[in-house]
Formats: structure tokens, C-alpha cells, sequence
């Protein structure tokens, strides 16, 4: 059974696409995009050794994420050089004493492509059993044509059945690509992009297979690719919540201290029942309390009271919100600043007096967005705008919060079966509802994982009768 190691190639700057710093190390997520590719070699089973080659300017940074992260598999951290191939050569030599002992293939992945899947490191790890070389690829959903540089004038169109858009990782039998870029050092006029197009060119007589890629597998390549990739991770985050065991989760809540805000009522109490069911040590207030969010005062008490209890907060969840469904024209001052100081004001609070306790405990903020927050809808304006800075902060904080460990994410539940919306909408068909229970599992859950910085979608497959309002 030959050795799977995985060389991440984390050399570049970025600099010319108009980053700050490295690409590998911008934030995605409240995480550096290296983290995230770490994390997906790290657990799959397949992968025995993980390296990585870098760059002065990245190599403390990837190092410390390593040892904080508790990336075992992570065997070396090298230097690369300038062009990618010489990265790829760096690895490639450091692993020729492993080599000559026993079989070994190599997998070669961008650093900055944080969502491989476990299904495509799983596809090239078999192709690997019946080819000495392989790729990864997806079909072009657009026309590709060939134009001529100087005149911009098309020379050609080919069979777009025939074109593939490449991707990584890729994959190769050790001997394979040794042999290639040994065989391609020889030729002065040498140049590559890839590690496939070494193996096409000076080893002809190698097959090179194609496994299927992913639209999803996205390089991050300029700066506006990290919004694409967010919503992306997005999406993924809500499928593996909706996938999960929660009750095997939720018994990991025991003696957990959770301050739920806006816990008196809908999700917020289906979550504070939940947490004392399942051992957590539960504070839960709300407006039939007496409490009142947009006090920082009132907030201040409710955490001193807690660690006066308990000794310490594990959790901070905010799930305090009013919905005043009219135009805007119609609302009073006094609604206008109960919208605003409950829902923005009340959040932006409840983050900044939790931090410290948060930091000692390496715990989690969570806060509540909504459907509406995607776009303005009439007779949300102050609901819509307010949920969608709930969702800039929770992203901003998972970055800023990052450091002290301290996770920051947020659950956006969909058409959800409360007295708010009740309020809003009155009675509407239950089975087009979310049931506050099942969301508030999903969003224990949450509280127990270690991701930082996402927007969970808990979503109900409607009807053909389905209610079109949000909340």
C-alpha cells in the first residue's frame, strides 16, 4: 500500500491581485484560507503526511498555525522558491530517502484553494492505484476560444466537449514526476504551469487521468473571490449542520455556562430547555423578564450575576429581536429606535461586554440573522437592514476574535414557527414553518463545533402553498 503525502503549495504573494498580504493567509471564515486546506487533507483518511512549502514572508505564520491547530499530519514546513515548479522540486526532493524505501505518491494542492472536498482527494488518491499521473478538472460550462494576441480576432472554436478547466489537487506516482522534472531540467527552453503539464510534455508516455473537479474547488485569485468562496462555505457549513448527529453533540453541553438573550420566547427558550435537558447550566432571559437588550447595563448585570454563579461563560447566544412589519413612512420615532437599538445596538453590546469572559474561556458568540437580511423587502426596512449588519458583525468579529480563539457564528433560520412571526403574519399553514425546536438543536450544535466566522442556513423545503414573507 504506497504513502499518500500531500504537498501544499504555499509559496506566492499575492501581491499583484491586490492583496494586503499572502493569499494563503487571508482570513476566510475568521480562519487564514491555509487553515482551511489543512483541515480538509488533515481528515482524510487517505493522506499519511501532509507538507507544506512556503515563503519566508508566510513560514512563522503557518508554523504557529500548525502547532495552535493541532495539524498532526503536518510532517514538514519548507522553503519554496520563486516559480511554482521550483515548490513543487523542493518537495519532491525531500521526500527521495522515503521514496527509494517504499512506494509513495504525491499530491499536489494549491494553498488557496480552501474547499476541496473529501470525495475529490478520495477520487485522485484510487485514480493513483491505475495511473502514474492525474488531474483534476471540470467541464467548461462556457464557449473557450482562441484568439490571436495581436489582433483580437478569433482563430478558432474547439468542441467544448473536449475542454477541461483544471484544478488540484494533482497526483503522482513518486518515480512519475521525479522522472519528468528531471527530464525537463535538461531542457533549456523549459517552462510550466503545473505539475501535469511537466509529466504531458517530457513524459509522453505516461498517461495522465482526469478526475472530476468541482465548481466549488474555487482558487482564490483576487480579492472579490473571497466573497464567492464565503457563500460557498456557507452553503457547505449548513449541509454538514443538516447531516450531523445533534443529540450525540448536545451531550457535550454538560456543564457548559450559556447566557441566552432573548430566551424567554421562540427559538431563544427552545434553546435554553434544550441546554438545561442536555446539563448545561443555563441563563435565560428576556422581555417577559424585565431584561432589556439595548440596556448595556442590563447586560453587564446579567454577566456578572453568571460568573458570580458559575465562575466563567462557555457561551453568549443572542437571540433577542423585534419585527415591526409596516412601511417605513408608517413607524413612530420611538418603533424606529426600538428596531435599531434592539436588534443592532442590543448585539453590538452583548459582543463587546462578553469578550473578556469569552477569551478566558475560548467560547463561542452566536447571534441570530434572518432570510430577510439578503435583500431589502418592502415593509422590513428596519428588520432587513438591521439582520444584515448582525451578519457583517458576526464576520468582522470571527476575524478580529480570531487570535483569542474566541468563535463568532451565526444562524439564519428560515420562516420559523414563533410568536414574532406569529405576531407579523398570524396563523399560517405549520407545515410550511420551522419548528423552534429543530432549530435550536441545529443551533446547540453549533455551539459544541470549533468553526468560526459562518452563516448557517437552517432551511424547511416548502410547498407549493409556502408563505412568501420572511423573518
Amino acid at each position: 500500500m504506497p504513502k499518500h503525502v500531500a504537498v501544499i503549495l504555499a509559496s506566492g504573494i499575492g501581491d499583484r491581485a491586490g492583496f494586503s498580504r499572502p493569499k494563503q493567509l487571508a482570513k476566510l471564515a475568521g480562519r487564514p484560507v491555509i487553515a482551511h486546506v489543512l483541515e480538509r487533507f488533515q481528515a482524510h483518511p487517505g493522506i499519511d503526511d501532509i507538507v507544506v512549502v512556503t515563503n519566508q514572508l508566510c513560514i512563522d505564520d503557518i508554523e504557529a498555525l500548525v502547532s495552535r491547530e493541532q495539524v498532526t499530519k503536518v510532517k514538514r514546513v519548507l522553503l519554496g522558491g520563486k516559480e511554482r515548479y521550483e515548490s513543487s522540486l523542493v518537495a519532491i526532493r525531500a521526500y527521495e530517502s522515503e521514496a527509494a524505501a517504499g512506494e509513495l505518491n504525491l499530491l499536489f494542492h494549491d494553498a488557496v484553494r480552501p474547499l476541496v472536498s473529501q470525495e475529490i482527494i478520495g477520487d485522485v488518491i484510487e485514480a493513483l492505484s491505475h495511473f502514474g499521473a492525474v488531474d483534476t478538472a471540470v467541464s467548461s460550462a462556457d464557449t473557450v476560444i482562441f484568439a490571436d494576441p495581436d489582433t483580437n480576432v478569433i482563430r478558432d472554436i474547439p468542441d467544448r466537449r473536449l475542454v477541461r478547466l483544471g484544478q488540484t489537487p494533482q497526483g503522482f506516482r513518486y518515480h512519475v514526476i521525479r522522472t519528468a522534472y528531471e527530464r525537463a531540467l535538461r531542457d533549456p527552453g523549459f517552462r510550466t504551469t503545473d505539475d501535469c503539464g511537466v509529466v504531458l510534455r517530457y513524459m509522453p508516455e505516461e498517461k495522465v487521468y482526469v478526475v472530476g473537479g468541482a465548481t466549488s474547488n474555487l482558487k482564490l485569485t483576487y480579492a472579490d473571490d473571497l466573497m464567492v468562496l464565503d457563500k460557498y462555505m456557507q452553503s457547505s457549513a449548513g449541509r454538514r449542520l443538516h447531516a450531523s448527529s445533534e443529540t450525540i453533540l448536545l451531550s457535550r453541553l454538560e456543564g457548559k455556562v450559556l447566557l441566552i438573550l432573548g430566551g424567554t420566547s421562540g427559538i431563544g427558550a427552545s434553546m435554553a430547555r434544550l441546554g438545561a435537558a442536555y446539563g448545561a447550566k443555563v441563563h435565560a432571559v428576556g422581555r417577559s423578564t424585565g431584561f432589556n437588550i439595548a440596556d448595556s447595563a442590563s447586560i453587564q448585570r446579567l454577566i456578572d450575576d453568571a460568573v458570580a454563579q458559575d465562575g466563567r461563560i462557555d457561551a453568549v447566544v443572542n437571540a433577542a429581536a423585534v419585527l415591526n412589519r409596516q412601511p417605513l413612512i408608517n413607524m413612530s420615532l420611538e418603533e424606529i429606535a426600538d428596531s435599531i437599538n434592539t436588534n443592532i445596538l442590543g448585539a453590538v453590546n452583548v459582543a463587546k461586554l462578553s469578550y473578556e469572559h469569552l477569551r478566558a474561556s475560548r467560547g463561542h458568540l452566536m447571534l441570530f440573522a434572518s432570510s430577510s437580511y439578503t435583500y431589502g423587502r418592502a415593509f422590513y426596512s428596519t428588520y432587513s437592514a438591521s439582520k444584515a449588519a448582525v451578519v457583517n458583525l458576526t464576520q468582522a468579529l470571527a476575524d478580529e476574535w480570531s487570535d483569542a480563539d474566541i468563535k463568532v457564528n451565526c444562524v439564519n433560520p428560515e420562516r420559523a414557527r414563533t410568536p414574532m412571526r406569529t405576531k407579523a403574519f398570524g396563523q399560517e399553514p405549520p407545515e410550511t414553518l420551522l419548528d423552534p425546536e429543530e432549530v435550536a438543536r441545529k443551533a446547540l450544535g453549533i455551539l459544541i463545533k470549533d468553526q468560526s466566522g459562518f452563516i448557517y442556513d437552517i432551511v424547511k423545503s416548502l410547498g407549493p402553498n409556502a408563505s412568501a414573507g420572511a423573518a
